[in-house]
Order: C-alpha cells, then sequence, then structure tokens
C-alpha cells in the first residue's frame, strides 16, 4: 500500500516510468492537485484499490483501466471528468465492485455497471438517458445511487430481481417518471428509498410494506396521487417519510385509527399537499419523539454502514428556520414535523406537548383555528416554530419565552392579540413574524401596548362638558315661561297702578307703557337685588 494523500505530486512522478513498484496493491492519491489521469497505473497488474478522489482531473477515463485484471475498488469522486472513454459496455466486464464517479461534469448514457458492482455511486453528474436494464442483472448490488442527473424514462420494474441484495436506491433528482414500481417482496432488504424530485404520478405499491426493514422514505416533489398511506405505520423501524409536493388528498385522521402512532418516526413532511380535516386532541400521542434516544449504533448521521468498504448517509431538503436547505446530512438525534400548505383545520392537538424531542415544527398555511395550546411550551428541544397563515386566536402563551433553544417563531397573518411576550426568544424576530395580527402590540411590533396617561383628563373634560349642557338646558326650560310670567306682570302694573309703573320707569315715562321695557327693568334689578342679597349673605 502506498498513500501519499494531501501532497502535491508532480505529474512526471505518475507516468509510466516512474520507479512505483508494479507489485502495489493499494495507491491512494487524494488530494493531490493532479490534472491529469495518472498513466502509471496501466503498468500495475496486481493493483486493487485506486482512490484519486478531491483532484483536479480532467478529460476522459481511460478505457484500459477496467481491464486492470485484479481492480476492485475505484474512487473518481470530486474530480472534473467529463466521459468515460469507450461504448456503454466499456467496463460491463470489469472486475470492479465499488465504483464512486460521483461529483463530477460526466455525460451521455450512463454505461453497463460491471457485472459483480455492489456500490454503484454516480449522483451529482448529468448523465441522460434511461437507467440500464442490466442493473437487474447484477444480483449482488447493494447501494443504487444515480441521484442529482438528468435521467429520464420509468424506474425498471425489474429492480425487484435485487432485491435480496438492494439496500439503498436513491434515484433524487432526476427526470424519471411512470409510477414506483413494485420492489419489495417477502424478504427484501431496502432500507432507503429516495425517489424525491422526479416526475412520478400514480399511488404508492402496498407492496411497500413486505420491506421491513425501511428505514428512509423520501417521495417528496413528485406527482403522486393518493390518500394518506396510514399503512405504512406497519413499517417497525421507519424513522424519515417524506411527501412533501405531492398531489396526496383526503383526511389526515380517520375515525377508527386513533393516534397516528408510527413506531420509531422522526422526520415527518406532509407539506403542501391538499390533506384535510382536522386532528384530533390525542393525535401525537406515543410517537417515537416524545423521547430523546441515541440510535443504536451511535452513528450521529442516518445511513448505511455495514459494509467496511464504503458508507453511505442519507440526505434531505429540509425547511428550517424559515430557511431552506438542500441536501443536508439527517442528524440521528434531529426530529421534525412539517404539515404546512394544507388544508387541516380544526385546533392545534394539545397531545403535540409530548414531543419534547422535537426540534422544528411547521404548522403555517392551514385553516387551524382556537388558541395556541399551551403545551408547547413542554418541547424543550424546540428550535423553529411556524404557525403563520392560519386562524389562530387569543394571546401568544408567555411559555413559549421559556424555551431556551427556540431561535425562529412566526405567528405571523392570523388573528391573535395582545402583548407579545418579552424576552430574548422574541425580541430577536423580525416584525415580519408578528405582523398580520391586527389584536397584537408590543416590541418587535411598532407602537406600545401602554394607553396614554392623557386619555383619564380628556374623560374628565368630557364630563365637564355634558354637566354643562345639561345646566344650559335647565336655564332654557326655565327662561320661556319666566319671560310669559314678566311680560303678563308688566302689562297688569301698567294698566291698574300707573303710578307704581312711574316710580319703576321713571316721570314722563308712563303715558307710553312698553310691557316688555317694564320686564327687562324689573328683572336687573331683580338681579341687583339677588347680587347685594348675596353678598351680605357672604359676609354673615
Amino acid at each position: 500500500m502506498l498513500d501519499l494523500s494531501g501532497n502535491n505530486l508532480l505529474e512526471s512522478s505518475l507516468d509510466s516510468h516512474s520507479n512505483i513498484p508494479l507489485s502495489l496493491e493499494d495507491l491512494v492519491l487524494l488530494r493531490c492537485g493532479l490534472i491529469e489521469f495518472p498513466n502509471i497505473l496501466k503498468n500495475l497488474q496486481k493493483l486493487e484499490h485506486i482512490d484519486l478522489s478531491n483532484n483536479k482531473i480532467t478529460g476522459k477515463v481511460p478505457k484500459w483501466l477496467w481491464n486492470l485484471p485484479l481492480l476492485r475498488r475505484v474512487n473518481l469522486f470530486n474530480n472534473s471528468f467529463a466521459s468515460l472513454e469507450g461504448s456503454e459496455e466499456a467496463f460491463e466486464n470489469s472486475s470492479v465492485r465499488y465504483l464512486d464517479l460521483a461529483f463530477n461534469s460526466f455525460k451521455g448514457p450512463f454505461p453497463k455497471p460491471p457485472l459483480p458492482i455492489i456500490l454503484l455511486s454516480a449522483w451529482n453528474n448529468s448523465f441522460t438517458g434511461n437507467i440500464p436494464l442490466a442493473t437487474c442483472n447484477r444480483t449482488s448490488l447493494t447501494v443504487l445511487d444515480l441521484s442529482y442527473n438528468n435521467l429520464t424514462g420509468p424506474i425498471p420494474r425489474c429492480l425487484s430481481n435485487v432485491q435480496e441484495s438492494l439496500v439503498v436506491v436513491n434515484l433524487r433528482k432526476n427526470n424519471l417518471e411512470g409510477s414506483l414500481p413494485d420492489m419489495c417482496y417477502e424478504g427484501a432488504l431496502l432500507r432507503t428509498l429516495d425517489v424525491g424530485y422526479n416526475q412520478l404520478t400514480g399511488k404508492l405499491p402496498k407492496s411497500l410494506l413486505n420491506c421491513s426493514s425501511l428505514n428512509f422514505v423520501s417521495l417528496d416533489h413528485n406527482r403522486l396521487g393518493d390518500t394518506f398511506p396510514f399503512w405504512l405505520k406497519a413499517l417497525p423501524d421507519l424513522r424519515v417519510l417524506t411527501l412533501r409536493s405531492n398531489k396526496f388528498y383526503g383526511p389526515m385522521s380517520l375515525p377508527d385509527q386513533g393516534p397516528l402512532a408510527f413506531p420509531k418516526l422522526r422526520i415527518f413532511e406532509i407539506s403542501d399537499n391538499n390533506f384535510t380535516g382536522s386532528l384530533p386532541p390525542n393525535y401525537f400521542v406515543n410517537w417515537e419523539a416524545t423521547s430523546l434516544q441515541r440510535n443504536e449504533d451511535w452513528r450521529i448521521y442516518m445511513g448505511d454502514y455495514n459494509n467496511p468498504y464504503y458508507v453511505y448517509e442519507d440526505t434531505i431538503d429540509l425547511q428550517y428556520k424559515g430557511l431552506f436547505m438542500e441536501q443536508g446530512k439527517v442528524l440521528t438525534s434531529y426530529a421534525t414535523i412539517d404539515f404546512s400548505g394544507n388544508k387541516l383545520e380544526g385546533q392545534i392537538p394539545e397531545s403535540i406537548g409530548l414531543l419534547k424531542a422535537l426540534i422544528a415544527l411547521n404548522l403555517s398555511n392551514n385553516a387551524f383555528t382556537g388558541h395556541i395550546p399551551l403545551s408547547l411550551a413542554n418541547i424543550t428541544e424546540l428550535e423553529s416554530l411556524d404557525l403563520s397563515r392560519n386562524q389562530l386566536s387569543g394571546n401568544i402563551p408567555k411559555g413559549l419565552g421559556s424555551l431556551s433553544f427556540l431561535a425562529y417563531i412566526s405567528v405571523a397573518h392570523n388573528q391573535l392579540k395582545g402583548e407579545i411576550p418579552q424576552g430574548p426568544q422574541f425580541s430577536g424576530q423580525a416584525e415580519s413574524s408578528f405582523e398580520g395580527n391586527v389584536g397584537l402590540c408590543g416590541l418587535p411590533l411598532q407602537g406600545s401596548c401602554f394607553v396614554p396617561p392623557t386619555q383619564q383628563p380628556k374623560e374628565e373634560d368630557e364630563e365637564e362638558e355634558e354637566d354643562q349642557v345639561l345646566s344650559w338646558k335647565a336655564v332654557v326650560i326655565g327662561y320661556w315661561p319666566g319671560l310669559v310670567f314678566g311680560l303678563v306682570l308688566a302689562h297688569v302694573i301698567a294698566s291698574y297702578k300707573p303710578e307704581w309703573f312711574g316710580k319703576i320707569v321713571g316721570p314722563d315715562k308712563h303715558k307710553q307703557v312698553d310691557p316688555v321695557r317694564l320686564f327687562m327693568t324689573l328683572d336687573s334689578r331683580w338681579d341687583s337685588f339677588n347680587n347685594k342679597n348675596n353678598v351680605e349673605q357672604t359676609k354673615k
């Protein structure tokens, strides 16, 4: 074995005239800055393993590589290869069992894989055409990863021929069409099935139940049309189920089903479908995410680690903290529920608070009503909470402020009211996280929840104005009877007692009696009398 990884090698040191021993079996040239394929390999007839990953090699992979008689493992990961020299049968008769062509620039039809192939990884290239039917005759094939290419046509139904060996099928992000074939029969070993981001139609085959080892199922971003597959909860080891962005429809809860409890489900994403109905209060009882449990093998990421010559790790697209993250490894400790973009209604089940290990919860863009469950404060691991665009009412529970890991929260566009709880979990959020709730107030929204103290005097002024209005009404009511009475009295005095009238209005004026003038004079003198009397009473 010769391992020169991490050194900057001259191309001339790896040509056919190099003094590398011809008996070499294992040659590792990882991260050596190579830009050309090393011709020295042509002379190493006993070579079993070659690792040229993470270099900058361009051009074609030479045809003679596949003629090395003992070659078992070839790793060309992360280079700039453009094509495989030769026809589609270039390495069909090769002895290679582990072939990694991933993260290059390969184009054209995908070649027929070697007969003894165990691992076939060619993700993130530009291969076109159909998946070769010859793949179905590779009875030792364990991992088939052709994701992130431009493959077309249907998924070969004959893949069921290798069900006794296939553990991983990853065909994500291609242009595959047709229905999902039956790949599982009694005794199938399939653990990972990822066919997301294709154009698949039809319903889910119930033969998936025969794959009792299924751990990871990703069917997102297709055109699958079916009711929710309640029957999948019979799979004892299912931990990831993503049905995002399809045409699934119907209720998410059936009257005779009880709690929708998957034995070990930790990632459950059904967003952007047409699911309807309400969720019963006990919907989240007995879910795996109710407790924190280490993976049995203590691995950090989900994947297949059973083969000593390769490691396969599952990947998933996550919508987390308001962001979309593509192709991330799946932590074994990660737990999320995403029901967003459906037509679910009714109250959010209080049993959601039992999922103490839940890290992300997204129920946005539905028709949920009622209050935000107080039990959310029990999800101590929660980091991301999105309840936006529903019809929720009432106050935001202050208990959410006790969630020390909560870094993102959005309750925008609901019918919430009251003051936004204060604390680091809320003050660090954007204003957009609370917009669209007319009754909400407090930071980070503009304005305050407190009424200015100047409003109280205004109320007192209004009372005084009301009292004044009442006083004037009393004056007006008393004025007109007094006026009539005064006029009558003046007329009587002028007619029957002219001498009195003369004394009041003065001499030489009693000949022309004016009752109105008489009344006004009497009235003014009466006021003078009252004022004088009031002064004397005040002195006393």
